[in-house]
């Protein structure tokens, strides 16, 4: 008895909470929105203003629309997709945006203007009033903000900086582009996504674009930190954001003969030696370098040292470079490319070497001419005589 009791205590009591804890149903119709239902348009000139149809649980049907009250002289047009409509159809539960386009005559008089936006069904009827303003044309204003100001990079690096560009003013502007930056420098402006170059873009009134600027630095700047400025100029409004470049140094490495010769000679089939320079004109230090070179086939190259471990900014280093031409060589001139080789670096040079052939094998060639003429006079004068 006390369980059947509770039962039913327990059931009235849902049977009273159900109808607080059920949600109610979402109304059903038509309705016209819009952000802003008061805009400010300029005179002589076209504003825009985004509108919304919502339809909320009605069937789809054909949705007349219409605009009232509108100023004598004023043009004002509803836009679907671009072009100017006077009906839509949003499907149940759908909205249809549309485009509220104003173009106020060149003399229109300050003040506020009401319009009202009208939405007709065969029964329902919806309606959005809205004040189109004339007033004071808002100032011409430009923003930008860079996504990394500061890059890291070597003397041969490119860096790439992308930033915003925001037209924050009540027209549309052509944006021009600009920058301030150390002696030797070049920037390059190209759109975030795109690879043409560019000194100026158009950007609607307050719309934004990514804009990205390539800087390279000559090859012989010191390490260090470099500041740079980007400029964005609009007529009657500017703006400027700056970078940084932190530019790490880098080795450069060069290899020349001691006296500043790219030729020799040599003997062939014997040793020479080929004095060189190697020199590091760059801003870091160039660590492990190794020697190598090129010579022509069946030739013999050395170096002494092979390897350099370290040389300093500014530093040279004498090396010496052992060239043994092959001993059945021609005279003549030979090309011999020499290299020096860093982390970071890299240098080749090409040398002319002079062979000429060994005086011993002069000797012998003559012996063996005179041979041949010895053997030629005896062989005219035995079969001469018969």
């Amino acid at each position: 008895m006390r369980t059947a009791t509770l039962s039913l205590l327990f059931a009235a009591v849902l049977g009273l909470a159900s109808p607080a804890a059920q949600a109610a149903d979402p109304p059903k119709g038509l309705w016209l929105t819009t952000d802003f239902p008061s805009a400010t348009a300029r005179p002589g000139e076209i504003t825009t203003v985004r509108v919304k149809l919502q339809n909320a649980g009605l069937p789809p049907e054909v949705v007349s629309l219409s605009v009232t009250g509108v100023p004598q002289g004023w043009k004002v047009d509803l836009l679907g997709g671009g072009q100017p409509v006077t009906s839509a159809m949003p499907g149940s539960n759908e909205s249809v945006s549309l485009n509220l386009r104003v173009e106020a005559p060149a003399k229109a008089a300050p003040g506020s203007y009401p319009i009202v936006i009208q939405a007709k069904t065969a029964g329902a009827t919806t309606e959005l009033p809205m004040t189109l303003g004339i007033g004071g044309e808002v100032a011409a204003k430009l923003s930008m903000k860079v996504k990394l100001p500061e890059l890291r990079g070597t003397p041969k690096s490119t860096f790439d900086y992308t930033f915003t560009v925001s037209n924050d003013s009540g027209k549309d502007a052509i944006v021009r582009f600009g920058a301030d930056m150390q002696k030797g420098f070049t920037a390059t402006f190209t759109e975030a996504y795109g690879a043409n170059e560019l000194s100026s873009i158009p950007i609607e009134a307050g719309q934004s674009k990514e804009i990205k600027v390539a800087i390279k630095l000559p090859r012989d700047i010191a390490a260090g930190s470099y500041p740079a400025r980007i400029r964005a100029e609009a007529d009657g409004a500017s703006a400027q954001t700056q970078v940084t470049l932190l530019v790490q140094g880098t080795p450069t490495l060069r290899l020349a003969g001691k006296d500043g010769r790219l030729s020799a000679e040599a003997q062939a089939g014997s040793a020479s030696q080929l004095a060189l320079v190697l020199s590091n004109d760059g801003t870091a230090a160039a660590e492990e370098i190794e020697l190598s070179g090129t010579v022509p086939q069946n030739w013999k190259i050395e170096f002494n040292p092979k390897t350099v471990d370290k040389l300093g900014p500014g530093e040279k280093k004498d090396v010496v470079a052992t060239l043994t031409p092959f001993n059945k060589a021609l005279a003549g001139d030979y090309q011999s490319t020499l290299r020096a080789s860093t982390k970071g670096d890299s240098v080749s040079s090409d040398f002319r070497i002079t062979v000429a052939t060994s005086t011993l094998w002069g000797i012998t060639g003559v012996g063996i001419i005179a041979v041949a003429l010895l053997v030629l006079v005896g062989a005219v004068a035995r079969f001469g005589r018969r």
